[in-house]
């Protein structure tokens, strides 16, 4: 099967690379604030620990970056529909935030992977902290090979980890394999959703080249369930209640940063160029295993 992504933000493929990425992403947030309520939020944009885009009802709702992706796990949440006695695997499970937010929410048991070792540990102290220990746990694995057995999780999340794979055929079969039959796939990704103007390109490869990251096709996809035994159930383009307004959310953290400290701010920074590229697009997918 052809690379399922656009060409666009093509990048060193390996696991190894991704991981290196995100514990350099975690020294940063170390070095420079949590992004929580106890400094300006340089470190990680202002995410908090959901380390994901946020979604916002209107262009004018007042809310913060870390409240408004808070509010993208909860729409996650209630798509995979899962409860107390279920089994959720997070593929790209980041510090732990979107895991710990479903266990506390539905009562269903998580395993989250990553393919950075600080992550897990970061993750496995949050869980510790929470008293969710028993319930949610976390161990460095590429999604696209997990250790789990075949049909051993009611639903799997990809919450914003699917664009660092450039085949994302390989993830959605991964997450096949190891769904029970009826269970639910509910991932987001990033995709090309219109034209994106010369002038707009250097700053897009920037971003995607820097995360390690590619767009996607969003028409791909009905294929790519189909072919791993997975029936298509909502694709839904979320774009203008999300990417703009997270740029701009992201830009001005780094911004008021630098006024701040005095200086501009010492890393690339993408976003407020971002803002207006319209054909940067944010999908929410949910999808389930074909029944036995």
């Amino acid at each position: 099967m052809p690379d399922t992504d656009t060409g666009i933000g093509r990048h060193d493929d390996s696991a190894e690379a991704v991981g290196r990425l995100y514990d350099a992403f975690g020294e940063q947030c170390a070095e420079r604030g949590t992004g929580t309520d106890d400094d300006t939020g340089a470190g990680n944009f202002g995410f908090g620990d959901q380390l994901h885009f946020g979604y916002w009802e209107s262009p004018q709702e007042e809310l913060g970056l870390a409240e408004a992706s808070l509010r993208l796990t909860d729409m996650v949440i209630e798509r995979l529909a899962v409860g107390p006695g279920s089994r959720v695997l997070d593929l790209g499970c980041g510090i732990g935030g979107p895991a710990l937010r479903l266990h506390a929410r539905t009562g269903a048991a998580v395993e989250g992977v990553t393919l950075s070792r600080d992550q897990v540990d970061d993750a496995r102290r949050a869980a510790e902290i929470a008293g969710a220990d028993h319930a949610v746990r976390f161990r460095v694995a590429d999604a696209r090979r997990t250790p789990f057995e075949d049909a051993s999780f009611d639903a799997v999340v990809a919450l914003e980890s699917i664009m660092h794979v450039p085949d994302r055929s390989e993830v959605v079969a991964e997450a096949a394999r190891v769904l029970r039959p009826g269970g639910r796939l509910v991932l987001t990704d990033f995709f090309e959703r219109g034209p994106i103007l010369p002038e707009q390109r250097p700053a897009l490869q920037m971003l995607l080249e820097g995360s390690m990251m590619s767009l996607s096709r969003a028409g791909d996809y009905p294929d790519l369930l189909r072919a791993a035994g997975m029936t298509f159930e909502e694709i839904r383009d979320i774009s203008r209640h999300s990417t703009r307004r997270t740029f701009l959310e992201m830009a001005r953290v780094q911004q008021r940063a630098a006024a701040e400290s005095g200086g501009a701010a010492d890393w690339p920074d993408p976003c407020a160029e971002m803002v207006a590229v319209d054909g940067f697009g944010y999908l929410l997918l949910t999808a389930r295993r074909v029944d036995a």
